[in-house]
């Protein structure tokens, strides 16, 4: 098994998508529209924030992506964001790849000099991301409460969490 966690290519938006594709459908994790066009998913997903993105590659098959950059402009600009997507079949059971997604996201941040990372909305209702920003250091900083319309529990809060670089 061979794993690495590279720049993406445009060659790599047809596996991609999919992956985008099924976390918005769910409903459970993005603010997204379920019924997002893969043009609005490129938009988003390839252009803004301005910053790099990546997936992580398993012998030749995707099974997540990660994008990060500056959370605002200007006087904003020096504490960094990111977004992480996994495919269904590589989530859990295991296999780290949301965790590896997280390491390089930490790692490139702290690269490129930034303070600090902010994440601006994570589903309080999804338990295996808050754990493992957690374990990766980041604290809850604040939580909005029923700011979020989950499918599966009704009206839940986002929380705003930040990991400390400097």
């Amino acid at each position: 098994m061979t794993r690495i966690i590279r720049p993406l290519a445009d060659a790599d938006w047809s596996s991609v998508w999919p992956i985008v594709e099924a976390v918005c459908r769910e409903g459970e994790t993005y603010v997204y529209p379920t019924d997002i066009t893969e043009e609005q998913a490129r938009s988003y997903w390839l252009e803004s924030p301005p910053g790099a993105v990546v997936v992580l590659e398993e012998d030749g098959e995707i099974l997540g992506t990660a994008k990060m950059g500056p959370n605002r402009p200007g006087h904003g600009d020096h504490i960094g964001t990111a977004s992480f997507m996994v495919a269904e079949a590589a989530r859990g059971r295991g296999r780290g790849v949301a965790r590896e997604l997280g390491e390089h996201v930490i790692a490139w941040h702290r690269e490129h000099g930034f303070r600090g990372i902010q994440f601006n909305a994570v589903v309080e209702s999804n338990a295996p991301a808050v754990h493992l920003w957690r374990k990766l250091g980041f604290e809850i900083v604040g939580t909005v409460p029923g700011a979020f319309r989950s499918p599966a529990h009704g009206e839940v809060g986002l929380h705003v969490m930040f990991l400390p670089l400097a």
